[in-house]
């Protein structure tokens, strides 16, 4: 632009824009006129997409799917793939890999995801999934049964995974602490009959059943053969579980004082539940999950589900130890809950030799000193409660809460509030998926935490 072509400067119609305005827009400095229709980008779902980009690109090299993946590529999985019929060379359909299934339990412990539904439906929506997928499909009923059909392996995978900790110096199994946690079983409190009714339950259900296959072979065309095999599925499960519930029956008159024995009830869905007073103080159908963890590593290393309290769980917590990796702890730290004379004298035998470290029960003369022998105490008791009055054994005592409810916490928040399974069997499959996930990830923390100390970047004290 020449300076001939730009208007002349003064008077009072100056224009004083260098550029022409577009239609509609005000010049500087007077009042904003109303705008025409704004213009956004708008989605286009339409448009076709082409994306050259391979499955593993989509996972960051730090995702936790990695290292689930990384470890299950570690683990001896031949006994589940000794079951596996389609063979080479034979025909059949080809198995789901179980290195997929179990690194999908895994990661799906780590994200606090409990069913196998949704479960399902993450394999299909969710990156992480899809990439320990690989390609392969999975149906949730096949991972509902993956989940509780193989507790032995995972017991197995369980010892295995704290054994190579203890090689590795990460884990000593020196201190110990152990604590249970009650968690919601999967019965409702209206499910619980007393044994007449349990007995007339029984009746009406072998009249049900009795009274489905005569209809089905008056008239077979009356339903599919799905509907058919459905229904007579539903009425022998349910006298299933009503035999199973009569079978508990004793165990649980057992439990209760003579005159209440009458009053003793079981769950017609989950007979192996019963009924405890949880940590909010109301009573509802639950396990008890009772954890045994190194203090030092935070690194689970014992698993049990009873239907009991925690009374008299000391000593065979202590045994598993032992048959686990051949050593019972060199001490353990229990709560009041734990502390029944039987089980001190009898793991601080010589056989054993593992120190107790748990709260002494307040006497009812508030005069008597509680860490004071009486009379009647064994040599171990007696040691017991001079020891629980020392300062260093308060010290001591004092990781219990950093350890055991540490642990429950995280599982807790992992989704460790409800069992969806029934039955004991499965609902400690559970429970070790559980302390295997836990493990995992604790096993990656202590050997970056070891590799700090190395670099001597960590302080050792």
């Amino acid at each position: 632009m020449q300076a001939s072509d730009l208007p002349p400067s003064g008077g009072p119609s100056e224009d004083k824009t260098l550029f022409p305005l577009a239609p509609g827009e005000p010049p500087a400095g007077e009042p904003h006129a109303p705008l025409g229709r704004p213009r956004v980008q708008r989605a286009d779902r339409q448009q076709v997409l082409m994306r050259a980009q391979a499955l593993d690109e989509l996972l960051p090299d730090d995702h936790p799917a990695r290292l689930v993946w990384a470890y299950v590529e570690g683990l001896d999985l031949s006994r589940l793939y000794e079951p596996i019929r389609a063979v080479e060379g034979r025909a059949g359909r080809e198995a789901i890999d179980p290195k997929i299934l179990m690194a999908l339990w895994l990661y799906a412990t780590l994200e606090a995801v409990g069913s196998a539904r949704q479960l399902d439906r993450l394999c299909q929506q969710h990156v992480a999934y899809e990439w320990i997928c690989g390609g392969v499909s999975v149906n949730y009923h096949t991972l509902a049964d993956f989940r509780t059909r193989h507790v032995e392996v995972l017991d197995e995978l369980l010892t295995a995974s704290v054994a190579s900790r203890l090689h590795e110096g990460l884990v000593t199994l020196q201190r110990v602490s152990q604590d249970g946690m009650r968690v919601r079983a999967s019965a409702g409190a209206a499910s619980f009959r007393r044994e007449p009714t349990l007995q007339e339950c029984r009746v009406e259900a072998q009249q049900q059943v009795e009274t489905l296959r005569k209809e089905l072979e008056e008239d077979p065309g009356r339903c599919t053969k799905r509907q058919r095999a459905a229904r007579q599925r539903a009425a022998r499960e349910r006298l299933q579980r009503i035999q199973r519930a009569l079978a508990e029956m004793p165990k649980v008159q057992e439990s209760k004082k003579p005159q209440d024995q009458e009053k003793a009830r079981v769950s017609t869905t989950e007979p192996e539940a019963r009924v405890m007073k949880m940590a909010d103080g109301g009573f509802r159908p639950a396990h008890n999950v009772e954890f045994a963890t190194d203090t030092a590593s935070q690194v689970i290393s014992g698993v049990e589900v009873v239907n009991t309290t925690d009374q008299g769980q000391l000593t065979p917590m202590v045994r598993q130890h032992q048959q686990r990796y051949g050593q019972a702890p060199g001490e353990v730290l229990v709560d009041g809950g734990f502390a029944k004379k039987e089980d001190i004298e009898t793991v601080s035998a010589p056989a054993i030799g593992t120190t107790v470290y748990a709260p002494v029960q307040k006497p009812k003369d508030p005069q008597r000193d509680p860490h004071t022998p009486r009379p009647g105490d064994s040599p171990a008791v007696a040691d017991w409660r001079v020891r629980m009055g020392t300062e260093p054994a308060k010290t001591i005592y004092k990781q219990r809460a950093s350890t055991s409810e540490c642990v429950n916490a995280i599982a807790r928040n992992r989704g460790l509030q409800r069992f969806w399974v029934r039955g004991l069997e499965k609902v400690r499959a559970v429970a070790l998926w559980y302390a295997l996930a836990h493990n995992l990830v604790r096993a990656a923390a202590l050997r970056a935490m070891a590799a700090l100390r190395a670099e001597g970047c960590v302080a050792t004290g």
